[in-house]
């Protein structure tokens, strides 16, 4: 494989990396290996550190297909526990508001992701790396400043319920590029008259790209010694 001219990885991005460590790991392997000082390395849609599942990973000139695979459809299956909110909507932070949810039920459930379906406006969470006066919105998070967040249009293409164990329900998500689903779990929850964050998250597919196509994140550099020697 020629990584300096560009190649295309598919990778299971591990519990608690971050996208860039994935990133940094791989470039630092591949330097070694090659010899070189310098790669370009890039990823095509960033997972949060909680978030676990496909990651397109471009070397050399390959990086200029990262905007291609970006835009393309991805799918997620994401555990919501419901009556309780977190202020980044996952576990990242601790629980800071309890709802009443005993009047939830699965009819209830369905009824309500239904009306997820097609284009809808979306705030993205205070947590994100969404950029407000050139600053990460969640450096205003976590220095405890408040910041407004614009709406975005998106599109959900599927939504369906694939468990439903209350208090947590887990479901599974077809949408667009800039979906953020911890925020889609809080809108979730304020639907059902409750609170809701995620609990787990797994991205299983970007575009025509599955989960059992991908490398072990944690075996990213076994893969790479074996594809080289």
């Amino acid at each position: 494989m020629d990584f300096i001219s560009g190649e295309v990885l598919y990778i299971n991005k591990p519990l608690n990396w971050t996208s860039f460590d994935l990133v940094r790991k791989l470039r630092n392997k591949l330097c070694r290996r090659l010899g070189v000082k310098k790669l370009k390395v890039g990823h095509a849609g960033t997972l949060d550190p909680l978030a676990t599942g496909v990651m397109i990973i471009c070397t050399g000139k390959k990086t200029k297909l990262i905007e291609t695979f970006q835009y393309q459809t991805k799918e997620y299956i994401a555990t919501i526990r419901l009556g309780e909110t977190t202020p980044s909507f996952d576990l990242e932070t601790e629980v800071d508001g309890i709802y009443p949810a005993d009047h939830i039920t699965e009819e209830l459930v369905n009824q309500i992701l239904t009306q997820f379906i097609g284009e809808i406006q979306q705030v993205p969470p205070t947590y994100s790396a969404c950029k407000v006066e050139g600053k990460r919105a969640y450096e205003f998070a976590r220095e405890g400043q408040e910041v407004e967040l614009k709406p975005k249009l998106l599109v959900i293409d599927e939504i369906e319920l694939l468990d439903y164990t209350m208090p947590e329900i887990k479901i599974r998500v077809v949408c667009s590029k800039g979906t953020y689903i911890r925020a889609l779990a809080r809108d979730i929850g304020l639907a059902l008259s409750s609170g809701g964050h995620l609990t787990a998250l797994e991205r299983t597919r970007i575009g025509d790209i599955t989960l059992d196509q991908c490398v072990a994140g944690e075996r990213i550099e076994e893969a790479i010694d074996a594809l080289m020697d």
